[in-house]
């Protein structure tokens, strides 16, 4: 199983031109991959209310203000597009708990080492991989999210990509990372009637092999499903431990 964003080579999704053109064209809220109330139990569990967050490549999504109204106190919002952000920070003007900068998230160096304790990520990561020079650009990207990330704190990366095209980037050594795996349905998605789950099985971790990598014998419920990697920071006395979690640690 190897799945990556598909439609790559349709759109430069990485490109500020193409977003500011989409932005300007539609401007209506939208929430790529999840909407806040899916990602919920996994964000309370991850990400403590008064922690400072940052959502990078926000767009116009709701997920921030979802996230204000639930009792989260101080969420830094960046994009590339300049239209996205500037109708963000008109549309926030009055909510002290949101702010917006127009940022590329290949250089945030505005902000100093260890700024953050959670880093959000909805798409973006899969956005750079669709763009021109995406191996470069995905390594700039979360060199900078590492950098930002208090030691303890999180990257919280919701994506398409599954372990075979997403940990080769994740579990390089200069992230000092933790790695647990989720897996999610996408949006919509109708279980069979044979089949009963409950949405507590999706906060259990997904057993990983020790290269990383799920079982062969693993079987997507959905087969669309969204991966969400909880990346934790370690700190000097954990990183030499696994940056991830073994089949043995799980089961």
């Amino acid at each position: 199983m190897q799945r990556d964003v598909s439609s790559c080579n349709t759109y430069n999704y990485g490109d500020a031109l193409y977003w500011d053109a989409r932005y300007v064209q539609d401007a209506l809220s939208f929430d790529w991959y999840q909407r806040y109330s899916s990602l919920r139990p996994f964000v309370r569990s991850f990400v403590s209310t008064s922690s400072r967050v940052l959502m990078v490549g926000c767009g116009n999504s709701l997920m921030s203000e979802d996230m204000v109204n639930d009792g989260y106190e101080d969420i830094m919002n960046v994009d590339i597009s300049s239209v996205a952000i500037e109708m963000m920070q008109t549309k926030y003007a009055s909510v002290p708990q949101l702010k917006y900068m127009q940022m590329d998230v290949r250089d945030m160096s505005y902000f100093a080492d260890d700024s953050f304790d959670t880093v959000i990520d909805k798409g973006t990561l899969d956005s750079l991989m669709c763009g021109s020079d995406a191996l470069l650009s995905a390594s700039r990207m979360l060199g900078e999210v590492s950098r930002l990330i208090k030691p303890g704190g999180t990257y919280f990366l919701i994506t398409y990509g599954d372990p075979k095209v997403r940990m080769p980037h994740l579990t390089r050594s200069a992230y000092n990372w933790k790695i647990s795996l989720y897996i999610i349905p996408r949006p919509g998605f109708k279980r069979p009637e044979s089949c009963s789950s409950s949405a507590k099985s999706c906060m259990e971790a997904i057993p990983i092999t020790s290269e990383g990598m799920l079982p062969h014998d693993y079987v997507l419920e959905d087969p669309d499903s969204h991966f969400i990697y909880i990346c934790t920071k370690k700190d000097e006395e954990e990183a030499q431990l696994p940056s991830y979690p073994l089949m043995a640690d799980v089961l």
